[in-house]
């Protein structure tokens, strides 16, 4: 048994703090979740800029979306969310499993929100909204998912 297995099977669930297109377009995310036992994903506008300018796997979608129209932070956000929802359906099925407690993918909201509470929040329910997943979701501090298991939920990998 992996020790990443272990952790789990003791209640710790592992998150990979990271997200680019091509870890989800060469199936790697995928071999992490079962492979080793990852359990959900958090990621930020800083992890997104960074995927962005330092590979060309956004280069098409950018093109796409510049000509619809879209530019700056819209535009930012629409990339994230398309990758984000990706990841969302790879970890629905343990978001399934266990109710919930795991099987979580996350996004912040934008830093520029940091001082505005009122703005935070329904950045976070409409990021959470465009999603259309009950697992992915954009969080501020007071929204950061349960992390106790049911045993009644949980069931053998």
């Amino acid at each position: 048994m992996k020790a990443t297995q272990k952790l789990y099977d003791l209640g710790q669930s592992l998150w990979l703090d990271n997200i680019t297109r091509n870890l989800l377009n060469s199936s790697l995310l995928r071999s992490y979740i079962n492979e080793l036992s990852v359990t959900g994903l958090t990621s930020n506008p800083t992890i997104f800029d960074h995927a962005i300018k330092n590979s060309t796997d956004y280069d098409a979608a950018i093109g796409d979306k510049l000509k619809e129209g879209k530019s700056g932070e819209g535009l930012f956000f629409e990339l994230a969310l398309e990758d984000i929802t990706r990841a969302a359906d790879l970890f629905r099925p343990i978001y399934d499993r266990t109710c919930g407690v795991d099987g979580w993918v996350s996004l912040e909201v934008s830093p520029l929100l940091a001082h505005d509470t009122k703005t935070t929040l329904a950045e976070a329910e409409d990021l959470h909204a465009r999603g259309e997943r009950p697992n992915p979701t954009s969080f501020t501090s007071r929204s950061w998912p349960p992390r106790s298991r049911s045993t009644q939920c949980r069931k053998a990998r």
